[in-house]
């Protein structure tokens, strides 16, 4: 502010016809000023016509004015001339005038014809002498010492090609004899049209980029509303789940309310005729009694026939009483419900949360290339016994599987391979996951969607022979892959450990074998349109694979 400040002051008292500051200043009756010989050459050249005017407003005085010097402005100009001198020496980072004496004034212009750099002051014979008319003046500089050859002391006009930098004439005919050399302006003509095709490249880049800052602009606001929208949709949709669920436990608790009353009602009523029927058998063996101590031998037999003959029961001689079982069936029917439902949402959370699971949104990433890069993203996988051919055995908090001659106790299961010896994981697979195996005997590593065929032994359900899951096979003599029934024969050295990497979004499979370094077995790309689960094939006895935790 204050340097804007100098700089209008500056111009208020500046002369309109040299443009300098105020010399012996003089006001004419119009309110402009000038500098008295400035003024005064300008009505020199109005004497012939005999009308003097400002040079400013054009008004015109009919005698030539009798000019004398403005005190106080001549005594302002100076005080002006001090404070913008003060403003304008030169500081630490400044470039300093080169011809100034004692405290130096800032540099306006450098030339790199005399390698040196002027005030204001010492600048002007630059403009107004012809000597300097082809001197180059430049913004100021503090470099320019770098323009003059350390070996010969002379300005480096040239530029060697050969060796890439600049030279000065002697140099040409010196050490750079016979090298390819040009001018420096030559050079620089060249490289500017090189720069300005950089700066177009730049350009161009940057306007891409502006683009993709707006796209993704638009993709933040996109994935906010959808989010609020799905957010808001799913707690309407869980708010009704939640109020039919309790619709169904309040219908249960109804009906098990008005069995029981049923129930009740009709053991209460059995139980009462029962205890009529035991109020009448208690009359007929007083009856009984009675006649049995008759001593009139006539009496007792014309009596006895009517009282002797019992009617029979109408009611079971035992009934079968089972303590806090009458509801049991609704009890197991419940938690079998709460089974199935809990597995549903297990199943189907994977779908839900695979939008979500994910942050690799827009840009691509690469692939890891060490171990530990593919160990950050190491996923714990445990296989699912319900899915297990009845000959394999899951170990090891059901890491490992091993194929046995006998059948395991595992009970039935829609779920479960039944023609070939195959195994999936628990844990669904989307985003970027990383695992490792450790395998003996012929065996196969796979992914596979979890719909994939479970019964029999035809190629829709054995993994690699459709097109719901690849496989890569494994002995100790060779590798191979499959999907869809073709067969990728894979070249390369043996290893028993085998990692396995996926990038479910960028639709990238890889198999890698594991050993002091990591080496590309096989990739695959294509679009995954579900999630994907571990599996495991094992094709020979003894066999096995093991899911390992890094080493």
């Amino acid at each position: 502010m204050a340097e804007k400040g100098v700089k209008l002051d500056r111009e208020s008292f500046s002369c309109s016809v040299c443009l300098n500051l105020l010399k012996d200043p003089v006001a004419i009756p119009c309110g402009h000023s000038y500098c008295m010989d400035c003024i005064k050459s300008f009505w020199d050249g109005e004497d012939q016509k005999g009308i003097y005017s400002c040079p400013q407003c054009r008004k015109t005085f009919i005698s030539r004015l009798v000019l004398e010097k403005n005190i106080i402005l001549a005594a302002l100009v100076e005080q002006l001339k001090k404070t913008f001198t003060d403003h304008c020496y030169a500081g630490p980072e400044d470039v300093a005038c080169d011809v100034c004496s004692g405290r130096k004034l800032k540099a306006i212009k450098s030339c790199l014809f005399c390698l040196a750099s002027y005030c204001e002051k010492h600048l002007q014979p630059h403009y107004e002498s012809p000597a300097f008319k082809k001197h180059q003046l430049v913004e100021p500089s503090k470099n320019l010492q770098q323009n003059i050859c350390s070996r010969h002391d002379e300005v480096m006009k040239m530029f060697c090609r050969t060796d890439q930098k600049c030279i000065c004439l002697v140099c040409v005919v010196d050490e750079h004899k016979g090298h390819d050399t040009v001018s420096a302006a030559a050079e620089r003509t060249e490289r500017q049209r090189e720069l300005e095709v950089s700066r177009q490249e730049i350009q161009q880049r940057i306007q891409d980029r502006e683009k993709d800052v707006k796209l993704l602009q638009q993709e933040v606001e996109a994935i906010n509303h959808s989010a609020d929208t799905t957010v808001e949709d799913s707690e309407k949709i869980f708010t009704q789940l939640i109020r039919l669920i309790q619709k169904r436990s309040s219908d249960v608790k109804q009906q098990i309310r008005s069995q029981q009353e049923t129930e009740v009602r009709r053991v209460k009523e059995l139980q009462e005729k029962l205890e009529q029927e035991i109020t009448e058998l208690k009359r007929r063996d007083a009856e009984l009694k009675q006649l049995s101590h008759t001593e009139d031998h006539t009496q007792f037999l014309h009596n006895y026939p009517s009282l002797s003959a019992l009617s029979e029961s109408t009611h079971s001689s035992s009934i079968n009483i089972h303590p806090l079982t009458h509801f049991e069936d609704v009890t197991a029917a419940v938690s079998e419900l709460r089974d199935k439902l809990q597995d549903i949402l297990t199943d189907r959370w994977t779908n839900i949360s695979l939008a979500v699971t994910d942050p690799d949104v827009l840009l691509p990433q690469p692939e890891p290339k060490s171990r530990d890069d593919f160990l950050k993203y190491l996923c714990e996988i445990t296989l699912d016994p319900n899915t297990a051919h009845t000959q394999l055995l899951l170990s090891e908090e059901n890491r490992k599987v091993t194929r046995m001659d006998i059948n395991q106790s595992y009970s039935y299961h829609p779920d479960r391979f039944t023609g070939w010896y195959q195994v999936l994981s628990r844990e669904s697979l989307t985003g970027r996951r990383y695992w490792e195996v450790k395998m003996r005997g012929n065996v196969s590593v796979a992914v596979a969607y979890k719909n994939i065929s479970r019964a029999g032994d035809g190629n829709e359900s054995r993994f690699g022979m459709n097109k719901k899951s690849w496989s890569l096979d494994w002995n100790e003599d060779s590798y191979d892959f499959y999907y869809n029934g073709n067969d990728t024969s894979i070249s390369g050295p043996r290893s028993s450990r085998v990692g396995v990497y996926l990038d479910h979004r960028a639709g990238v499979l890889s198999f890698y074998r594991v050993s002091g370094t990591m080496t590309l077995l096989h990739r695959v790309q294509t679009t995954f349109t579900q999630p994907l689960y571990a599996g495991v094939e094992i094709n020979s006895d003894p066999g096995s694979v093991k899911f390992c935790s890094p080493v």
